[in-house]
């Protein structure tokens, strides 16, 4: 069988982000809101009093300081202001999440973890995580509206991905989104109701999202198979949010983990040990085969009643895209337009969720964040031209420190494992995944 070419998609970063696999979002535009806020507050004092205004009684008056917020930290990088008001900022938010109406504690929710990416990697993010891990958790177990649900989800792995500073601690946060996904007896004692669709789509999402930064050969294959085993079943869901959020998900998980390479060796042979060891490969043989057959059947299903044609045509390209990475080892590679800068360019699954993730999650802020947020840069391995930086002169004290100080050890750990993968991508597209794949063709 031929192999087909590898296909680049292109987008623009001030298009719409529709085509990412996403769950909630505000509607209402940043520029907008901006706008109609610094009317109600008044002018250079707005974030000031967005945050005094967190302290009424009132929750309509809450909740209106955080849609200010919500827009201010989304569509610039407050890092003066988020540095300076971190504590008060981070009690803030959680005493929202925890008493605040669902639409107040929705808002709270994303104003954290716009928090926790304003001020990037180090001590801060992590003490916000800390703080904030019991509450978070307590809404997820607690069966609350599914909007607060899907936005505490989100803020759950933002945190962690940018707080998290030992594997553990994003593990545990995945184990916690992952009750959510596959709810078991033992781990959802307490929980009021089933997830609803749009919070198992958005779980789904938030653990993929948080898989990306594991190393997958410190994990064993038993965790892998049942992780990809229990995923394969939710592409049979009626939900189409669901199917292509556990669509790259598994991609994900044949891209990174020990899944399948750690039963053969470098010759191909099996590896695996034991009296069982033949009864092991053959499940995972044929739990690869059962995931073939459902990503090639999704990959040229027909439009039904009902069907809205772009979705159609977005679950049909996602699973296009799954198949030809797990027959060939190619990777789908995306290239965004940013205004300022080199395009932004991603060749692996690992990227590919991080920057679907952070445009759902950042919305119309996305383009400014890349060019300003030195959290994203590291992240994505990219470099805006530095004539757009604005001159470190006119920069505030903290944003001085943010551009002059190394990497955080975070920072680092996570990029040596972009370029991990990069390689790992790279050796499949020269034919080693492909020599693996090609004996059960």
């Amino acid at each position: 069988m031929g192999k087909r070419s590898n296909r680049q998609k292109n987008t623009n970063v001030f298009d719409s982000d529709d085509d990412t696999v996403s769950t909630s979002s505000t509607s209402m535009s940043d520029a907008s809101q901006v706008q109609e806020n610094e009317e109600v507050y008044g002018g250079g004092h707005r974030l000031d009093n967005y945050l005094d205004a967190l302290y009424e009684k009132r929750g309509s008056v809450r909740e209106k300081a955080l849609e200010g917020l919500v827009s201010d930290f989304a569509s610039q990088v407050q890092s003066q202001f988020a540095e300076s008001n971190c504590i008060t900022l981070q009690h803030q938010f959680i005493n929202s999440i925890k008493r605040g109406s669902a639409s107040e504690a929705s808002l709270a929710s994303r104003a954290l973890g716009l928090l926790a990416l304003t001020v990037g990697s180090g001590d801060s993010a992590h003490e916000i995580l800390e703080e904030s891990l019991v509450n978070l958790a307590q809404v997820l177990k607690s069966g609350s509206d599914s909007r607060k649900q899907s936005s505490v989800l989100d803020c759950l792995a933002v945190l962690t991905f940018v707080g998290g500073n030992e594997s553990e601690e994003t593990q545990k946060s995945m184990q916690l989104i992952w009750q959510l996904i596959h709810p078991k007896p033992r781990a959802n004692v307490g929980v009021a109701s089933k997830p609803t669709p749009s919070v198992v789509a958005a779980a789904v999402s938030a653990w993929s999202f948080l898989l990306t930064t594991v190393d997958g050969w410190r994990m064993s294959s038993s965790d892998w198979q049942e992780s990809a085993s229990y995923l394969s079943t939710l592409l049979d869901k009626d939900d189409r949010a669901i199917r292509l959020a556990a669509g790259e998900a598994i991609a994900l998980i044949f891209e990174i983990s020990s899944f399948e390479k750690g039963l053969r060796g470098n010759n191909g042979d099996s590896v695996v040990e034991g009296k069982n060891s033949q009864g092991i490969f053959s499940y995972v043989e044929a739990l690869k085969d059962k995931i073939l057959n459902q990503v090639r059947s999704l990959s040229m299903e027909a439009g039904g009643k009902g069907s809205a044609k772009k979705d159609l045509n977005n679950q049909r390209s996602l699973f296009r895209d799954v198949l030809e990475f797990l027959e060939y080892g190619h990777c789908p590679e995306t290239s965004i337009k940013m205004q300022h800068g080199d395009p932004l360019v991603v060749s692996t699954w690992s990227q590919l969720i991080q920057l679907n993730f952070m445009k759902h999650f950042l919305g119309s802020g996305f383009a400014k964040h890349m060019q300003e947020n030195e959290l994203l840069h590291d992240v994505f391995n990219f470099t805006p031209k530095k004539k757009q930086l604005g001159g470190h002169g006119h920069l505030a004290a903290s944003e001085k420190r943010m551009f002059k100080s190394p990497n955080s050890a975070v920072n680092k750990a996570r990029t040596q494992l972009l370029n991990k993968q990069r390689m790992l991508a790279q050796d499949r597209n020269a034919g080693h995944y492909n020599a693996v794949l090609s004996e059960d063709m």
